[in-house]
């Protein structure tokens, strides 16, 4: 099928390949347009456009999909079908009417559950155990178009949004390709969502990163791998933030944010219900570490509190 292909971040790169292998004629990748990143804001381009160029596909990165210019110059490229992937702007009438087969979508949950921008990411904050991907014919509603086809995964105890994202890539390309042929052959039959049933999944912020030690062990937990690696979670001591990587679930109690000395010199910290393991961390300026050395290298710290706000340095919080 003659095809145009959006996406941005690494989520896309698999799904595009996978199209690219099946033989579709590729008319052109539409994606974010390049982006400062790290310490020298250096402009990084998007994933997918990496990948599009490796490949040899023509590029087009519109600041605004909606402006007059974009619409046509995609538009001119006569898709057949447009296929979308973690794309990142909302797409405007114009371009979901015209090609022949629609707006396909590759969402990454099992619809109407976690509509929105971090359907990963929230279905592993809520405790989610099973998870999958959507391909969905968009209409002009927030994920809210016909279902054409699902499969779900397992989510693994130690996943995080990172290494489930991975997941669900791989499973996206793989849907992808089932789906176009039968889209063009008529064989999948649109199955509307039960709007009764819908949940959101917001757009995250760095702020959600901060932890609330008021929240359960579990709850805490899941809010760690769902924001790791962004924006991930953190939270302060003396003043200073410091990023938590990598928990574990214990039995017991204690305050909540209260920080403990746990067997071995590990670090233990209490929630509003059970106690937490911090496994790995990461200081404000500094590698990320293993948090009994944190602990080792800050004396003192056992037995005051975490804080949810930075406060001044030399306060215990």
């Amino acid at each position: 099928m003659r095809l145009v292909f959006m996406g941005t971040p690494h989520f896309s790169v698999p799904p595009l390949r996978a199209l690219a292998k099946a033989g579709h004629d590729i008319a052109g990748v539409v994606t974010r347009i390049d982006k400062p990143a790290g310490r020298g804001r250096t402009l990084s381009p998007p994933a997918v456009k990496i990948a599009a160029l490796e490949l040899g596909l023509e590029v087009y990165q519109p600041k605004r999909v909606r402006d007059p210019e974009a619409i046509e110059g995609i538009l001119r490229l006569a898709p057949e079908v447009i296929v979308v992937a973690a794309y990142g702007q909302i797409l405007p009438k114009e371009i979901l009417m015209f090609p022949r087969y629609g707006c396909i979508n590759i969402h990454a949950s099992l619809l109407p559950l976690y509509r929105g921008a971090a359907p990963i990411n929230w279905a592993i904050i809520r405790g989610e155990t099973r998870t999958g991907n959507t391909i969905m014919q968009m209409d002009e509603g927030l994920d809210t178009g016909a279902i054409l086809l699902q499969e779900a995964i397992p989510v693994d105890p130690k996943d995080t949004a990172g290494t489930l994202t991975e997941k669900l890539s791989v499973l996206g390309a793989k849907l992808i390709t089932e789906a176009l042929p039968l889209i063009e052959a008529e064989k999948l039959a649109p199955v509307q969502q039960d709007d009764s049933k819908a949940t959101l999944a917001p757009l995250l912020k760095k702020e959600d990163g901060l932890i609330n030690w008021a929240l359960s062990a579990s709850e805490i937990h899941n809010r760690v791998r769902g924001l790791t690696p962004w924006p991930g979670a953190y939270t302060f001591v003396r003043g200073t933030m410091v990023k938590i990587l990598e928990t574990e679930v214990l039995r017991g109690s204690g305050d909540p944010g209260r920080i403990y000395r746990g067997t071995q010199g590990a670090l233990d910290v209490g929630t509003g219900s059970g106690r937490l393991h911090v496994v790995r961390v990461q200081p404000a300026g500094k590698k990320p570490m293993d948090a009994a050395d944190f602990l080792r290298g800050h004396r003192g710290i056992a037995e005051i509190n975490f804080s949810s706000e930075q406060r001044i340095h030399g306060t215990t919080g």
